[in-house]
């Protein structure tokens, strides 16, 4: 093996030689100081002629230090001039859009790393050949993809600047030899020592912990006399191994606690139970000690101990990975914190400084100490995360710990008291204040625990998602708009946005939303604004935006060419309306006698679609879906049939925004096109339709954004309609359409009919839009309805049309038609609207009354297939337009007008 000479005599390059002489000055200093200590005192001159012992090691050590710097300079300089280096990271089974994963990209990239993903081992072109060790600097293999890294990398042929996010030693340590039992208690002998843990706390059969209330009871059942604890915990502590042997690890500052009751703090002995539990796991198997090893690879470890009145723990469980399993997923906090913790471990272990691989030359000589390549690279390694601020603190050797007094282990202990030292007096020089050699850095950790102070740094450090969604740029906290796309069957996300900075505070959608929120996603685009605000103030500063476009998928259809079955559906099998009715897709079977048109607007019917099978909704063609009234047809009205049908009518409604989408709808139906859109929350008069032959009024109503005092009354808000839409006749000339999505009930239908009796209006034409599906998905922010409450939905619409046509009113039962295609919900957090106006640039001649919805069709069911916005390329001039989508609000909506102008209505 090529060593160092640490002797009087030296290898070549100057820079060796300081390097030799300081370690041999330093050892031979420290081993004369410890002899020192040893042999009592001594009189008082030589005392204060040699000075305090403790001085001259921490002197010495100084000394050492510095030529370790000095080594640490050169290498970085010699590291920068070398090409990029690259990084290797094996996902297994997680997806490139885990946040996981985006973190190591994005460290690694600040790092100046090349960062190339694979699946695993097997599937990487770096690692299929030469043992997997060329063409690489980094190789992280995430938790799915450990079994591939073992078996594909050769440990033993690894390259001194190599690093692995695995130490095979540990792991196999670790291991499940059978019901958890570890696999070094096979090869350990214990006998006359009790270890501080379980035997059976390794791998998967040791997942189901019991909580600490259940050893509190278990306590219980004592003999009497033995009061139980007065805290029962279980603490999840997270361990960094950066090497075997030497045995070191470090603590990070993270722990997650579960307790009986409200946690206290108390003197602990963690540091010692897991330092013992790792010397003796790791001094099993000496075969593997003597074959090469990785110097700079590492291990992550999570250590479950539970505390029972006592303060010395006991060892339940060892992973070889972090966990946070009792942290609520909802919150996302097990893996905001597991992110903290691998990114202040890719930055504790000096990435951004790897060693330079250069063979030193072979020790001569036989009066000096000798220091191993290895251990030097190790000891080099140790110095840089020494002198850098982290959430890591050495664990393992402690000044506890029995070692040689020229041993590596004891250069480390000696090491980490100085620099202990140094923070403890927070040495600074005394003129110009510059702070000493340990790097001042503030770890994320901190950043995101720490509270106060302004926001300075307005960043996101990630976006959490659930499902996790592909941003489109890949996330990074200097980008601020995002796209993403999801399927047709994802109809909620669940976000928490994650700050940089504690100060800073996180607002969805607005300066006082939730940090953390469910999203309804609508068809098509939906956009969620994150704010980050400085909260420091009295009122919220908004310091940055983020904007995240959702685009959620149409139903996957399959056109139909040959051969096909129609089949029918009245509810979807994943939110059952109706228990005692059939869901998904049945056969249906087309009557063969001509259908009569439909004397109202609530005949019992279905949806129907061309499908290649009524077992699988993949082979349908959605989008020839239409509805299929069970005993007549709804009538398409012609657009000419229409406009004279509306002539000299006035046309009111009043409702919510559902009722207000089939008022636009209406407009523009009988105009050709719709010029005027207002998402309004209170009333408007349109007087210029149809060639100003035709009003059109409408009144929002619930205004439940008022206080319950201060909202008007369903009365006051159909008076004051009536009001603003007058002069009115007391005959059909007169239509009010009242309606919205969960709000009416019989007691409005009473209320409207006194209204127009004391308006002497009691002859107008009344059509009420039923309720409709919605606030069925659990989001944050508004009321959600159980499945029990949406299945009582469906009595409570029958009874309202029950009354509507009591009082003489025409209804249009809206709920049956968005009952089977709940999920095909627009914008809009209740996830009630089946409709949305979207905005562009027509060319079309303002005065053509054609349309690709114009035409009368003869066919029973009602296409529920969007109508596009007419255009006319190259006419001129361009005008700003909308247009109504959506196509569930387009068939109850035609279904309107068909009320509104029968044929047989004169």
């Amino acid at each position: 093996m090529r060593r160092l000479l640490m002797g009087r005599r030296c290898c070549s390059g100057p820079l060796l030689l300081l390097l030799g002489l300081s370690v041999c000055l330093f050892l031979q200093t420290l081993m004369g100081a410890r002899n020192r200590l040893r042999s009592g005192p001594r009189p008082a001159a030589d005392l204060q002629n040699r000075g305090p012992p403790q001085e001259v090691v921490m002197e010495e050590t100084q000394r050492w230090i510095s030529t370790l710097e000095a080594l640490h300079g050169e290498t970085r300089v010699q590291v920068w001039s070398q090409k990029k280096r690259r990084a290797v990271v094996l996902t297994g089974r997680l997806l490139v859009s885990d946040p996981e994963v985006q973190l190591y990209q994005q460290v690694l990239q600040e790092m100046d790393y090349e960062v190339q993903l694979s699946r695993y081992a097997e599937t990487s072109s770096f690692l299929r050949t030469n043992h997997g060790v060329r063409g690489w600097s980094l190789l992280l293999c995430l938790s799915s993809s450990e079994g591939s890294c073992l078996r594909r990398i050769s440990f033993s042929h690894l390259q001194h600047n190599q690093r692995v996010n695995l130490l095979p030693r540990v792991i196999e340590a670790f291991s499940d030899d059978g019901e958890g039992l570890c696999h070094f208690y096979t090869q350990l002998n214990l006998t006359g020592y009790e270890l501080p843990m379980l035997p059976h706390a390794c791998g998967s059969t040791n997942q189901n912990l019991q909580p600490p209330q259940t050893f509190l009871r278990a306590d219980r059942h004592s003999p009497d006399g033995a009061p139980p604890p007065a805290l029962v915990a279980i603490v999840n502590v997270y361990v960094l191994v950066t090497s075997v042997k030497p045995l070191t690890s470090f603590l990070h500052d993270i722990s997650v606690v579960t307790t009986n009751q409200e946690q206290r703090g108390r003197p602990t002995k963690v540091k010692k139970v897991i330092g013992d539990v790792l010397l003796a796991a790791l001094s099993t198997n000496q075969k593997q000690q003597t074959r090469s090893r990785c110097v700079l690879c590492y291990q992550l470890l999570t250590f479950t101990l539970l505390f029972k009145g006592s303060i010395t723990p006991v060892v339940v469980q060892v992973e070889t990975d972090l966990t946070f399993s009792s942290l609520s997923r909802d919150s996302f906090e097990g893996q905001i914190t597991k992110d903290l913790i691998l990114e202040e471990t890719l930055r504790f272990l000096h990435l951004s400084a790897e060693t330079h691989s250069q063979e030193y030359g072979g020790c001569r000589g036989t009066h000096g100490v000798c220091l191993s390549e290895d251990e030097f690279l190790f000891l080099l390694q140790f110095h840089r995360q020494m002198r850098t601020h982290s959430a890591f603190q050495l664990m393992y050797p402690s000044s506890s710990s029995s070692s040689g007094p020229s041993s590596v282990s004891d250069l480390v202990i000696r090491i980490n008291q100085f620099y202990e030292l140094q923070r403890n007096q927070n040495y600074k020089t005394d003129h110009t204040g510059e702070q000493t050699n340990q790097e001042p850095a503030v770890s994320p950790s901190q950043k995101v625990f720490d509270r106060g102070g302004p926001c300075l740094d307005p960043h996101l450090r990630q976006i959490y998602t659930a499902p996790p969604l592909t941003l489109t740029p890949p996330f990074s906290p200097w980008v601020k708009e995002y796209r993403a796309e999801v399927t047709f069957d994802t109809v909620t996300v669940r976000i928490r946005p994650q700050p940089v900075s504690s100060a800073c505070r996180v607002h969805l959608d607005e300066h006082r939303g939730p940090r953390m929120s469910n999203y309804p996603v609508g068809l098509g685009n939906s956009r969620i604004s994150i704010l980050v605000t400085d909260d420091s103030e009295l009122e919220p500063v908004v310091m940055a935006i983020y904007t995240v476009h959702v685009y959620r998928e149409s139903r996957p259809s399959l056109p139909m060419f040959g051969d096909h079955v129609t089949c029918g559906f009245l509810q979807d099998c994943g939110l059952l309306v109706q228990p005692g009715r059939s869901c998904g897709l049945q056969p249906f079977i087309k009557t063969l006698r001509p259908l009569q048109t439909c004397s109202s607007g609530h005949e019992p019917g279905r949806w129907v679609v061309p499908c290649l099978s009524c077992s699988d909704n993949r082979t349908c063609d959605w989008r020839e879906v239409a509805w299929q009234p069970d005993s007549c047809y709804h009538p398409l009205v012609d657009r000419r049939l229409l406009q004279d049908c509306l002539t000299d009518r006035k046309v009111l409604f009043i409702g919510d925004s559902t009722n207000r989408g089939m008022m636009y709808f209406l407009m523009e139906r009988v105009n050709s096109t719709l010029e005027d859109w207002r998402k309004a929350h209170d009333t408007l008069v349109y007087r210029n339709l149809n060639g100003n032959r035709t009003l059109v009024s409408y009144s929002y109503y619930p205004q439940f954004w008022l206080e319950k005092n201060q909202r008007p009354t369903f009365r006051q808000a159909l008076l004051q309609l009536i009001g603003r839409s007058q002069p009115l006749v007391n005959s059909n000339r007169t239509v009010l359409v009242v309606g919205g999505v969960q709000w009416l009930n019989t007691d409005h239908l009473k209320t409207v009919r006194e209204v127009l009796n004391s308006e002497s209006l009691g002859d107008v034409l009344v059509l009420v839009k039923s309720l409709g599906m919605g606030f069925h998905l659990p989001v944050d922010g508004i009321r959600s309805l159980n499945l029990r409450e949406v299945q009582d939905l469906y009595g409570e619409n029958q009874n309202i049309i029950a009354t509507a046509m009591h009082h003489g009113y025409e209804a249009i039962d809206t709920f049956g038609i968005t009952m089977g295609r709940y999920k095909e919900f627009m914008q809009g957090r209740c996830a009630c609207h089946f409709h949305e106006v979207e905005k562009f640039w027509s060319s079309r001649l303002l005065d053509d009354p054609t349309s690709a919805t114009g035409s009368t069709r003869t066919r029973p069911e009602l296409s529920s297939q969007l109508a596009e916005p007419d255009t006319v390329h190259g006419a001129w001039p361009k005008a700003l337009s909308y247009h109504v989508r959506g196509p569930v609000n387009q068939v109850y909506s035609e279904i309107l007008l068909s009320r509104l102008c029968p044929q047989t209505r004169g």
